[in-house]
């Protein structure tokens, strides 16, 4: 019988002028006082994604559609940026309507698809029990777990769902194939017979925490820009992952990087596909982290798109058409810094990049990026635009860097990004 929530198992509920030809960075403001004030805890977040409800409607479109889960084992792969012995893992039932049920729980190394290492399996328990209930709104942290975790490493997380669960929230671009099993539970099965449906979303599984004391967390948050869209499957080639090497690259092994990028993600507005509003899920998507102590921000471009799309009928994923202009933005990213302040975070500002917009609209992206450069609201600047524009016209992407879609950069695109950000500014504690 599953284990129901207690305090003890730390339940969270969640209540719902620059001008360069190369990207700079910034370093603009001092960090809150209250940074200096944080309490010491030895948990960082390693792994990390931020989930989106599933529209809840009739005769969804094909990408909308959640595979099969009751009674079946969901496997998972993730790549943890810091390494430890000693691992946690968080499971998240933020947009459930009904108890989230998983009935055993298993942390594995990678063999490759769907496969597990034996010799390297650990299960994961919560409160001592192999069961649990996660109730509607609620999120939980399982019991440490004692494993060798590499990073950079790909690893798999089992769950065996209850009979009757349902996915009702993802994160639906992973860029990362996972596995449904047939009928059972295949929890500590290391053979990938069993996983015979494939998905490339993640589900209720939203970080891997490990022991580090002295160490911390770069949460990278935004849109498809930060989500890695279009980049290429299974090959973790998002900005966050190329920073996340090059961290490993320069010997540091007291800092992780987190991806918490929604494909389609707002900073004013919800969308029926693309998540809460980012200045409403940063608090919990951001800060409730363990280890967070610097945060980079890139949003708004799809603020400024959506408000020009055609209502469609049905599934209206750009809904609501929200107006807005650069001080709306703008207000926006003031409450956010201010939410990161509070919390004694810093948090840098990243330039919006080019998307090959209409005059009216690019003129609100560059009024947006004139006032983080210039603005000193945020602890420091970075100039992804700088880096990624097309010389020759700065409302485009560079040839090389665009993935084809005129918004989305390629996986060179993407280095580039990662390789502007400042490791040193990073590092500071």
């Amino acid at each position: 019988m599953p284990l129901c929530l207690r305090t003890q198992l730390r339940m969270k509920i969640s209540f719902a002028p620059l001008a360069a030809a190369a990207a700079v960075f910034i370093s603009l403001g001092a960090v809150s006082p209250a940074f200096a004030d944080q309490t010491s805890d030895p948990w960082v977040t390693s792994w990390a994604t931020a989930l989106q409800s599933i529209p809840d409607r009739d005769a969804l479109p094909a990408l909308y559609r959640a595979p099969e889960v009751a009674g079946r084992t969901v496997r998972q792969i993730v790549y943890p940026t810091l390494g430890g012995t000693v691992a946690r893992v968080h499971v998240s039932n933020v947009y459930g309507r009904t108890p989230l049920v998983i009935e055993a729980m298993a942390i594995a190394p990678s063999a490759g698809g769907a496969a597990a290492s034996e010799a390297g399996m650990a299960r994961v328990t919560f409160g001592g029990r192999a069961a649990v209930s996660v109730p509607p709104g609620a999120a939980l942290d399982s019991d440490p777990v004692q494993i060798n975790l590499k990073a950079h490493a790909p690893y798999v997380i089992s769950s065996y769902m209850g009979p009757e669960q349902k996915m009702v929230a993802w994160h639906r671009v992973a860029s990362q194939v996972n596995y449904v099993s047939r009928p059972g539970n295949h929890v500590a099965e290391p053979s990938s017979g069993a996983f015979t449906e494939r998905f490339t979303q993640y589900a209720w599984v939203t970080g891997l925490a490990v022991e580090a004391p002295g160490a911390s967390t770069v949460a990278a948050i935004g849109d498809s820009i930060t989500d890695g869209m279009r980049s290429s499957l299974n090959q973790n080639r998002r900005w966050p992952d190329a920073l996340a090497r090059r961290i490993a690259q320069s010997q540091r092994t007291d800092l992780a990087v987190i991806d918490l990028g929604i494909s389609g993600n707002r900073l004013l507005s919800d969308s029926p596909c693309y998540g809460e509003a980012l200045e409403r899920r940063f608090g919990r998507d951001a800060l409730g982290h363990p280890g967070v102590k610097t945060v980079v921000l890139l949003i708004g471009i799809n603020d400024i798109n959506f408000q020009a799309m055609p209502a469609r009928s049905g599934l209206d994923c750009d809904f609501p058409h929200t107006h807005v202009d650069a001080n709306d933005l703008i207000a926006g990213y003031r409450r956010v810094i201010a939410q990161a302040h509070g919390r004694g975070v810093r948090i840098f500002g990243a330039t919006l990049t080019p998307a090959s917009l209409p005059p009216e609209r690019e003129a609100i992206r560059t009024a947006v990026n004139q006032w983080i450069r210039t603005s000193r609201a945020f602890d420091g600047v970075i100039d992804f635009d700088a880096e990624l524009r097309d010389p020759a016209d700065p409302a485009r992407l560079r040839y090389g860097y665009d993935s084809g879609d005129h918004i989305h950069p390629s996986d060179a695109g993407y280095a580039a990004m990662a390789n502007v950000v400042p490791l040193d500014a990073l590092a500071r504690k």
